[in-house]
């Protein structure tokens, strides 16, 4: 067993909740999908500090998974928690849920990942707490874990790769 502090998931919670206004949307009278993705960095980036108490930095985002539109007049509710950690990394979930707020209906609309860095004043990494899940949720979302670091690793290497064969100079066309 660990001897670094430890912290449940409720500790690092973050709600955010918008209306959605027609200059909040495109053409299809949705939200734009880059201010949903502004949304979710922001709260995400919140539960990474309520957990660490230190300076971060987003590492990657995982993931954003847009399984249902959300439409105009209704309201977007994002909720974060740090789900899983390294050593100085902490894997944050966001889910996003839309409502109607004429008839109260409300789904699950998308549903985020990412990763955050705790690092001091200098830029080094420094250890953050470990993260303890109680609800039901919780368990399950930080069961995925493993899963969901290998993957971003095999990701990372291809990144990489593809990275190296990639021409910096920016083609002007006119």
């Amino acid at each position: 067993m660990s001897n670094r502090e430890q912290k449940f998931c409720k500790e690092s919670r973050v709600i955010k909740t918008s209306r959605v206004f027609p200059q909040d949307t495109n053409n299809h009278s949705t939200l734009f999908g880059g201010k949903l993705m502004t949304y979710i960095d922001d709260t995400a980036s919140i539960s990474a500090s309520r957990h660490c108490r230190v300076g971060i930095v987003t590492a990657s985002t995982d993931s954003v998974d847009f399984l249902r539109p959300i439409k105009s007049d209704h309201s977007v509710c994002l909720e974060s928690y740090v789900a899983a950690v390294g050593r100085s990394s902490m894997e944050i979930f966001v889910k996003v849920i839309s409502e109607n707020l004429k008839t109260g209906d409300r789904y699950l609309a998308a549903t985020s990942f990412l990763t955050f860095v705790a690092i001091d004043d200098d830029g080094k990494t420094v250890e953050v707490p470990e993260i303890v899940p109680e609800s039901a949720e919780e368990k399950m979302i930080h069961a995925g874990r493993e899963a969901r670091a290998n993957a971003r690793k095999e990701r990372l290497k291809a990144s990489r790769v593809l990275a190296e064969s990639l021409n910096t100079e920016v083609l002007w066309l006119f």
